[in-house]
């Protein structure tokens, strides 16, 4: 009989993921083991442990993906991935149309070729998105207000607060693809693979993770002041804001360089890096046959 390996990370949804382990056993038709990545276990076990027929299924929030794809290195799993949203954001299962009420869906072709970004010396994957600029001041302080108290994060009020009276925007220095672009009093400069980040924001609404050429988008929120960019920062959440065409830029290529003129916080697909000033992401294009 056919296995299901549940692999799951028991902080994921604000600590509740084992509650959506439990909902999706309830789905399965086949055996369930379970698979804690926070149980030190390698995925060389893993793939080695499984039979032909047997399937993973990831159980976690986007931070789970992402440590996913990062942590398996060259581990190559011949079984399918499936995936199962139990998050807080969950904005790579909003991009593909799926919910916790949905069965898993494989993931495969989402997990190939996947770009990724250089920051502070260090080279991560990424599935959803690089966050620079208050969206990393934002995963900064809720990473703070975590470690003090199991409270759920209100990233919507850390943003506003951070607007209004905490944050300061840069200027900023944009390359893609060997055109440089220079930006005064920049907000928020996000690299995208898929459309959403930040528990719902979609800073690239045209942006497609499945593209042939595996094209990148960046966003550039700037040269406003604190009440118009509170005035605007709603519209993130459906994509108008790309109407603002004198305080928003999106700019598509596969090298993108954005450079501060001080130090922020930076966040790879809700991971926070901290005192960055520059960023390099970069699309994988698969080698043409």
């Amino acid at each position: 009989m056919k296995k299901a390996y549940i692999v799951y990370n028991p902080l994921a949804g604000n600590g509740k993921c084992e509650e959506s382990v439990k909902k999706l056993a309830k789905m399965l038709t086949d055996e369930a083991v379970y698979w804690s990545i926070t149980d030190g276990k390698t995925y060389t076990e893993l793939r080695d442990t499984l039979d032909t027929e047997d399937y993973v299924i990831l159980c976690g929030g986007d931070g789970t993906l992402n440590r996913f794809i990062n942590d398996i290195g060259d581990v190559k799993i011949d079984n399918d991935i499936l995936y199962y949203p139990g998050g807080s954001g969950n904005d790579f299962a909003h991009d593909i149309g799926i919910t916790a009420d949905d069965t898993p869906v494989s993931i495969k072709k989402y997990l190939c070729d996947l770009p990724e970004v250089e920051v502070n010396g260090n080279t991560y994957k990424f599935i959803n998105g690089v966050g620079y600029g208050i969206d990393g001041y934002c995963c900064e302080v809720g990473d703070k207000l975590r470690a003090q108290s199991a409270e759920k994060i209100d990233y919507t009020s850390i943003a506003i607060k951070g607007l209004l009276f905490h944050y300061k925007p840069t200027d900023a220095k944009v390359t893609v693809d060997g055109k440089t672009y220079r930006f005064k009093k920049v907000w928020i400069a996000p690299t995208m693979n898929g459309r959403f980040y930040g528990g719902g924001m979609m800073p690239t609404p045209a942006q497609d993770r499945l593209s042939e050429d595996k094209r990148l988008s960046v966003m550039i929120f700037h040269g406003t002041g604190k009440l118009h960019t509170l005035m605007i920062f709603p519209s993130l959440f459906k994509g108008e804001h790309i109407k603002h065409k004198k305080h928003v830029k999106v700019l598509e290529g596969q090298s993108i360089t954005v450079e501060f003129d001080s130090p922020r916080a930076l966040q790879v697909d809700g991971e926070t890096i901290l005192g960055v000033t520059s960023y390099t992401a970069r699309a994988k294009v698969p080698a043409r046959v």
